[in-house]
């Protein structure tokens, strides 16, 4: 792993569900592997780079409106241009959706879900590469 993993932490909103029972589109969670990738990017060679492909994606399990999402980034090995990256899909927190409770009450997992994984290859010209922006990364890359 170069650096250090990104970890970002967002709540999946009414406005993310696509299908019945508020199911959230798999989609979703490959736009925040995106952003993940952009930091990685940023704090690594200064630019936000480009999303090459992915070249594995696994939905593990479904994600729904209201749950907490933490999504992690990591670099695997770095090119010329190319940065190889991992990432991983997990759900903290879910809405209880008993009825016996109010709409509102939620859980907090015992452990972290694993809900989507995925490995890709984003791409950072070599003029627009200006070094570490993180120390983290500085001695690692």
């Amino acid at each position: 792993m170069v650096g250090e993993k990104v970890i970002l932490r967002v709540r999946m909103g009414s406005g993310d569900a696509h299908y019945a029972g508020e199911l959230v589109n798999g989609s979703k969670i490959l736009d925040f592997f995106g952003d993940v990738a952009t930091e990685l990017c940023i704090r690594l060679d200064g630019d936000e780079s480009l999303f090459r492909s992915y070249d594995s994606v696994d939905f593990l399990a479904p994600v729904y409106a209201g749950d907490y999402m933490e999504y992690h980034g990591w670099i695997e090995a770095v090119g010329t241009t190319s940065r190889k990256m991992k990432f991983e899909a997990y759900k903290v927190i879910e809405l209880a959706r008993d009825p016996i409770l109010a709409p509102s009450a939620a859980n907090v997992l015992k452990e972290p879900l694993l809900v989507g994984r995925a490995s890709g290859t984003l791409v950072v010209q070599k003029h627009c590469q200006r070094g570490p922006q993180d120390h983290r990364f500085a001695a690692s890359s």
